[in-house]
């Protein structure tokens, strides 16, 4: 009678018998998506430890917002999606706020929760929705391909691949160095188990790569593999604690950018998530209203604890696969990452050289968005090219952004098209150029 019960009660709250599916299926579909994404538990600290935060409690972090964030899309918008922070976002906080612009962490952090704000802000009053739209689609594949490649290079340097160079910036790294074969060892493994479309492949990946690293003498073994979870006190409440310093007017720039990546990740990913699992109603998500809010409200809890805007998780699409279809899969990914919290040890192993074949990859996967980008038109293409190269070349999301949105609607005017260009984006252009002005001209 019990159990009649129960299953009675995850059937109406998650309409589960009208979306054909049972809780053993959203059991399995939550953990296909929890193995699948769980890397970030270890690549998110190692990131922001870049920019001098402290790893233990980005951890910690990490798997509060992410459950934060898979617990209110389950509730709020009954979709199979899991949100977690971004890689896109932890990469341009650290490589270029931190360490391009030279703004102290704790500052950065500042603006992160002012952006958090004004997103949840945004997303209540449905704002949101309407800039999305109003960018071209165009340009928002290319924002996500820029910031692949980003990441990528992030990777490709953090495992010794590509080292700095006089002569030519860049140049290969030495195949001597022991830890640069732990990464490549780690790229071909991840590679193959997805092109054998293994589910969690990059997460297997990293688990076979520190492996790797500890048998070879690489990486030392931790005293201990289970503990209390990392104290949040190194970070809790630093963004809010540093909001005076938001006069300056280069931490505004920052803002923008954090609230323009976030703006187009999760709405993109969300859009394409509903397809693959057929939620999608006459060509629209329904509930997308409930879906940003969940993702703006977590991200708004991620920045009071310490950690990068979250978005939503791409590698939900493993747990749609297997037959996620409700708010059910999010909620018990959510509830994965809180048995997660207490191998905090394993920070210990994985090390930069085990989470850059993680990076990698990850990029790869979101430079194919490329494909959808009307390369025949050249007055998409060039803006749209600028965006993609621009991001890495400059080590800098915010100027690769600039470059596309300065010049998309110039030649559009040049093309004929005047009209096509609406007064969202007329409006960004004059944001750029004010940008641009901020973080070049003003005195630092």
């Amino acid at each position: 009678m019990e159990e009649t019960r129960t299953i009675d009660f995850f059937d109406r709250t998650f309409h589960l018998s009208e979306n054909g599916t049972n809780i053993k299926q959203e059991c399995l579909a939550g953990l296909t998506t929890f193995v699948s994404m769980a890397y970030i538990l270890f690549v998110n600290p190692s990131v922001l430890g870049v920019a001098g935060m402290d790893k233990g409690a980005v951890f910690t972090a990490t798997a509060l917002s992410a459950i934060i964030g898979c617990f209110l899309m389950g509730i709020l918008a009954n979709y199979p999606i899991a949100i977690a922070p971004g890689l896109g976002d932890n990469a341009f906080f650290t490589y270029s706020v931190v360490l391009a612009m030279g703004i102290p962490w704790q500052k950065a952090m500042a603006g992160v929760f002012v952006a958090s704000v004004l997103f949840t802000i945004l997303s209540f009053l449905k704002v949101r929705e309407i800039v999305i739209n109003a960018i071209p689609k165009d340009l928002k594949y290319a924002m996500a391909a820029g910031i692949g490649i980003f990441i990528s290079f992030v990777g490709l340097q953090g495992g010794g691949i590509i080292v700095s160079s006089k002569s030519s910036l860049v140049e290969l790294g030495s195949l001597t160095v022991p830890t640069t074969w732990i990464t490549i060892f780690g790229i071909f493994l991840i590679a193959i188990l997805m092109v054998k479309k293994v589910p969690g492949a990059i997460f297997i990946g990293l688990v076979a790569t520190t492996l790797l690293g500890l048998l070879t003498g690489l990486v030392k073994m931790p005293d201990h593999l289970i503990s209390m979870a990392p104290s949040l006190e190194p970070t809790f409440g630093v963004g809010i604690k540093f909001l005076p310093t938001m006069t300056d007017p280069k931490m505004w720039a920052v803002v923008l950018i954090f609230l323009l990546v976030a703006f187009f990740d999760t709405a993109g990913t969300l859009v394409g998530l509903a397809q693959e699992a057929g939620l999608m109603k006459d060509n629209k998500m329904p509930r997308i209203g409930r879906a940003l809010m969940a993702d703006s409200l977590s991200m708004l809890g991620g920045a009071v604890m310490g950690t990068t805007p979250t978005s939503a998780y791409v590698e939900s699409s493993a747990g749609i696969a297997v037959g996620g279809k409700t708010g059910l899969t999010a909620i018990v990914t959510g509830t994965l990452f809180i048995l997660s919290m207490a191998f905090s040890p394993l920070l210990e192993v994985v090390t930069t050289q085990v989470t850059a074949a993680a990076l990698i990859v990850v990029g790869v996967l979101m430079v194919s968005a490329l494909k959808d980008i009307e390369w025949d038109k050249f007055e998409i293409a060039l803006p749209s090219f600028l965006v993609a190269i621009g991001i890495p070349l400059t080590y800098n999301i915010s100027y690769g952004i600039a470059f596309g949105f300065l010049t998309y609607p110039i030649l559009m005017v040049a093309a004929g098209r005047r009209k096509e260009v609406n007064v969202v984006m007329w409006s960004m252009f004059f944001v750029f150029i004010a940008l641009l002005y901020i973080l070049n001209v003003l005195p630092k």
